[in-house]
């Protein structure tokens, strides 16, 4: 088997994307992991990372996606490392083309053993059809879950002594991934979902010789809503999103999940983003004009803790059924995760959605099974004792422990 080389002229073709598939999925199956870094040698991973980076950072917060009648549109959800599923799912649902878009909706990585193949791939797609081709980001794609979940330590399995340079290459690519789409004027698509509005900062008053706060805007304490424009407006470029302070909007978006029941309120089980209600979906949907709002995040293993909530079993779930549309998770790593202490699995299904003209907002909704058998592979985290569903992560030592790859 030939090593990958970056094209000459730099133009990524069909064939070479081909080139590129066949390659990562007969190393997935054939050769130890330590192999990926012959067969796609770093010079090659440089060219292609750096090409894709450089389209990614140029976008926009909040993708404004246009769609001709001509096209549809496929939506897909949660993918966390389960390669030969992306490329069953291409199979089915078709690959990009100048007729069909795709929107990924992040956790390209971590869980399964396989994140560094599926997160190339794709980035390969959007240099290919960097109009065709969109890459949202997910709360996996900080540093501190990919120290948690495995990405980082598959990299350095994979690549060894060139392992942290190309891991820190990975983390500045996250960095540059858009937070969230509009599709066609009509479907706001997001990994966590909705987002709350940032108070004015306190400004100083003077008066008569004394200084005293004063509170703009929004009634101290009760969180509000936030809108396309003021999402447009945050830094993204962060590794690790804060839990709170003047960027807490990105936390929001990558954590956030849906609730049953009104109101907009912190995420005690996260302990990171907000719980959103019906009332919320609805106040966003007729404030934007919009009909549908498709988010992510949330597999089987987090859906079986929430008994309020529909289970994950066929990939997707209709959280809200509000007066000006609905709410939507879509979950597309079928038989997740891939590594389990239990011998018990969920079974879960996965899922895409297609939109199509001339009501892009009618979702189509397809399910898929995992691409069993899948290859033999060992696990890169300690699956046993970490805790399931991204809940309670210790952040602040997550992140510390790989601050010395920034240097």
């Amino acid at each position: 088997m030939e090593e990958v080389r970056w094209p000459g002229d730099g133009l990524v073709t069909e064939e070479w994307l081909d080139v590129l598939t066949t390659t990562l999925d007969r190393v997935s199956r054939e050769l130890p992991a330590s192999q990926l870094s012959r067969l796609l040698p770093v010079p090659a991973f440089d060219s292609l990372i750096v090409c894709a980076s450089k389209l990614l950072h140029r976008e926009p917060n909040c993708l404004q996606v246009s769609v001709e009648s001509s096209c549809s549109v496929v939506l897909v959800g949660d993918l966390h490392g389960q390669f030969h599923d992306l490329l069953r799912l291409f199979q089915l649902a078709g690959t990009p083309s100048p007729s069909r878009i795709f929107i990924f909706n992040g956790d390209y990585v971590d869980r399964g053993a396989w994140g560094l193949e599926t997160f190339l791939l794709l980035l390969a797609w959007k240099i290919f059809l960097p109009h065709r081709v969109f890459l949202l980001r997910g709360n996996h794609e900080t540093r501190y879950c990919t120290a948690t979940y495995g990405f980082e330590q598959e990299v350095m399995a994979k690549y060894g002594e060139h392992g942290k340079h190309v891991y820190r290459k990975c983390l500045g690519c996250f960095e540059g991934l858009p937070l969230a789409a509009v599709i066609a004027e009509c479907v706001f698509m997001a990994h966590g979902g909705l987002f709350r509005h940032l108070e004015a900062p306190e400004k100083k008053e003077r008066r008569k010789g004394r200084v005293r706060k004063v509170a703009e805007k929004t009634e101290h304490g009760v969180l509000q809503l936030g809108t396309l424009n003021e999402l447009l407006m945050v830094r993204r470029g962060i590794l690790d999103p804060p839990e709170k302070g003047n960027n807490v909007i990105v936390s929001d978006i990558l954590w956030s999940d849906p609730a049953p029941k009104s109101g907009l309120y912190p995420n005690p089980a996260r302990g990171i983003g907000l719980l959103w209600g019906p009332d919320c979906t609805e106040e966003f949907l007729q404030k934007h004009k919009l009909k549908l709002i498709v988010r992510s995040h949330e597999g089987p293993d987090a859906r079986v803790k929430r008994r309020d909530m529909v289970d994950m079993k066929t990939g997707y779930t209709i959280d809200h059924v509000v007066h000006s549309g609905k709410l939507i998770t879509l979950f597309s790593a079928p038989d997740y995760p891939q590594f389990q202490a239990s011998d018990c699995r969920y079974n879960n299904k996965g899922a895409y959605i297609i939109l199509k003209a001339p009501d892009f907002s009618s979702p189509i909704f397809y399910t898929f099974m995992a691409a069993l058998p899948r290859p033999k592979a060992t696990a890169y985290y300690d699956f046993v004792n970490v805790v399931d569903s991204d809940e309670e992560i210790d952040m602040g030592a997550s992140s510390d422990a790989s601050t010395d790859w920034d240097r």
